[in-house]
């Protein structure tokens, strides 16, 4: 990824410590039975405590009480390892939970009341369309839209970004999250949320993945799995029952055990680990999803669609060059255009400025106070200065100029409007200079796009994603900008209800499409998209529109947190390939160790050569159960990702994961062979 989420250490001693209690905890048959692959590991450790206490109960030869004690402490291990890759996911977003809890805690507000005197209360005593005063170094109780005043916000309680913000009544700035800071000035905020319900609530909950809703394709993936067991239990009962029919005597916890390592128990385990991991890596991105379905349609997107201002680009168009008429200096043309600049506070006014000292201006600043400052305004749509001697200087719009210019006794120059046409066809906004009704020349500003975009959209365009610009430009900018860009399409002069209709075209394809923005304008359509992020500095509509939420406002991050969603599935894709293909070479230990019981001849079939066949079925237990701890940081962690097509990715995976989980277990197996066999002929096994 071009951005990497915040790093953290893997597992504290707090997350240990609550991971190793919660193992414990979800040992309840009532929260095991959500995930049946692993009850049925639980039934089957209960099954073989009942005949480590009383063997006979099921028939069985009493000298195999330490038998079955052996397989009843494996078993029981597995299940806690289970339940540990749960508890350390779960653990993590707890613990980072913490911390936004104490923002909570005990924050006091100035309630406003109607006869305009304040009154001090909890925070948790807000109620929505109530009104509070927030000074200088005191907290925003509540998530809320500030309705007076203009004051810095530390946010860096919600976003961990240490530079103040601005928040200001009305436009796109206006909307306040709870548990942020007020660190100059004051702020009369609108309660815009009920109690238990603003952002910094929802937050909690999300990253304690408490309310952790099985995305649809975990729901598919668990009921295959669920299918596989009921299948092997099939299975084994009918292969048992076969033994008995046949006079041969098979102990009840080696069916045990040979059921434990049939059903996929490694992929069993982690499914849920894997999940929740997804939703922290998330988050730990600075990104809130609303739900992890959110998360995985990520990684099932066909086609994003981008705000070109802010996103693709900075949105400040800045002087890139200086272009003078014929018969002009382009001393004289810079040395102007600079003058009407001093005291342009806007962006692009500042870059004139910049730009014209680059290139060697002899105005500098102290020369404002011997100028009158002309400002822009929408009916002239010029800015400029009168100089002392009264000669006005003006930079603006062609049309303007072009009209100022005549109205003064003035012509313009034949070739401005060639130099005009030629920056709008780069994509540029051109701003003409005149002097009385004399034109110099043209400014020449440009919408940068941002380093770095092009290779991404070509990373994106690598794994299938298809990009399109959405930009109020008209077509000939739109598409100079999108070619500088890479985006592979755009929509010029667009409306908000354009984009609604572009996501529903692309939709009726039957393609998933992700979307950002910030306006309440944008709130439609991040509704209408399969996943919408928006900006955390936008309004409270389009936050509550969309399913994830940026707490940093970099319209950009939609693209790692794409790429998020596909490390999200290439991990568990990864997993169950691996799973899979370590259960096949279980097979392989245990199946022919359990018929050497009754056939001895099957021996033939011991491919592995363990010792006997009480170690072979123990053994294979073991790596079954040690397995799954040695897979929780990459299911944590998630499988590294890279651009490539859905080809590549499978063999890629197939190689690594598919033929890795196949020889693993034949590798493990056999060494904990050559351990425990020494062992169990010292018991007599």
């Amino acid at each position: 990824m071009a951005k990497q989420e915040k790093r953290t250490k893997f597992i504290t001693r707090d997350i240990l410590k609550s991971s190793i209690i919660g193992a414990f905890q979800k040992l309840d048959p009532r929260y095991m039975i959500k995930n049946p692959v692993m009850f049925v590991v639980e039934v089957g450790f209960v099954l073989a405590l009942v005949m480590t206490i009383v063997p006979t109960v099921f028939g069985d030869d009493s000298t195999l009480r330490l038998y079955n004690g052996i397989v009843t402490v494996i078993l029981f291990i597995t299940v806690l390892f289970a339940n540990f890759a749960e508890s350390v996911a779960e653990g993590r977003g707890k613990a980072q939970a913490e911390s936004l809890k104490k923002t909570k805690r005990d924050t006091m507000a100035n309630l406003l009341l109607p006869d305009g005197t304040e009154k001090v209360v909890n925070a948790s005593e807000l109620k929505k369309g109530d009104v509070v005063i927030v000074r200088t170094n005191e907290m925003i109780p509540n998530d809320g839209e500030v309705i007076e005043g203009i004051a810095s916000v530390d946010e860096s309680a919600i976003t961990g970004e240490s530079a103040p913000v601005t928040r200001e009544a009305g436009g796109d700035f206006s909307s306040v999250t709870g548990g942020t800071t007020v660190v100059s000035d004051w702020l009369k905020v609108r309660i815009t949320s009920e109690p238990g319900q603003s952002f910094l609530d929802k937050m909690i909950s999300l990253v304690e993945g408490a309310s952790r809703q099985k995305t649809p394709n975990e729901i598919a993936l668990n009921t295959l799995l669920v299918g596989l067991t009921i299948i092997f239990l099939i299975v084994v009962v009918t292969l048992y029952c076969f033994a008995d029919y046949s006079e041969v005597q098979i102990p009840i916890a080696t069916v045990i055990a040979l059921l434990v390592c049939l059903i996929p128990t490694t992929i069993g385990a982690l499914l849920s680990a894997i999940g929740i991991a997804g939703m922290d890596r998330v988050t730990r991105f600075n990104v809130i999803a609303m739900s992890g379905k959110a998360v995985e349609a990520c990684g099932d997107v066909d086609t994003m669609i981008l705000d070109k201002t802010g996103t693709i680009t900075y949105g400040n168009r800045l002087a890139a060059d200086f272009r003078p008429v014929k018969g002009i200096k382009k001393e004289d043309l810079i040395d102007y255009a600079v003058m009407t600049s001093l005291c342009d506070a806007t962006p692009e006014g500042k870059s004139v400025v910049e730009l014209g000292k680059t290139l060697g201006t002899k105005i500098t600043e102290d020369l404002s106070s011997q100028m009158e400052f002309i400002e822009f305004t929408a009916q002239t749509k010029m800015s400029g200065v009168n100089l002392k001697d009264g000669t006005p200087v003006r930079k603006g719009a062609y049309d303007a100029i072009k009209t100022y210019v005549t109205e003064n006794g003035g012509t313009v120059p034949a070739d401005l409007e060639g130099i005009v046409t030629e920056i709008s066809g780069l994509g540029g906004t051109p701003l003409v200079v005149c002097v009385g009704n004399v034109v110099y020349g043209v400014i020449y500003l440009k919408d940068t796009v941002k380093p770095g975009l092009v290779e991404r959209f070509d990373r994106l365009r690598q794994i299938g994603i298809k990009t399109i610009m959405c930009t109020g430009d008209n077509p000939l900018t739109a598409a100079t900008i999108a070619k500088e860009a890479g985006v592979d399409g755009f929509i010029a002069e667009c409306k908000p209800e354009d984009k609604i209709v572009e996501i529903k075209k692309e939709q009726a394809e039957g393609k998933i499409v992700a979307m950002t923005g910030d306006g309440t304008n944008d709130a439609p359509a991040l509704a209408q998209a399969d996943v919408g992020l928006a900006m955390n500095s936008g309004t409270s509509a389009a936050k509550e529109a969309a399913n994830m939420v940026d707490l940093d406002s970099d319209p950009t991050k939609i693209l790692e947190v794409v790429e998020i969603g596909k490390q999200l599935l290439i991990t568990r894709g990864s997993l169950t390939t691996f799973s899979i293909a370590n259960d096949v070479a279980k097979y392989f230990a245990i199946i022919p160790a359990m018929f050497t019981l009754v056939i001895p001849q099957m021996e033939i079939l011991n491919i592995m050569h363990l010792s006997t066949p009480y170690s072979a079925i123990l053994s294979a237990l073991i790596f079954n159960a040690i397995i799954i701890p040695c897979l929780i940081p990459i299911a944590m962690r998630g499988v590294k990702y890279k651009p490539m097509s859905s080809e590549k990715m499978l063999l890629k995976n197939m190689g690594i994961y598919g033929v890795g989980g196949l020889i693993l277990p034949f590798i493990g197996i056999k060494i904990i062979d050559i351990i425990v066999t020494p062992l169990l002929a010292l018991i007599g096994l």
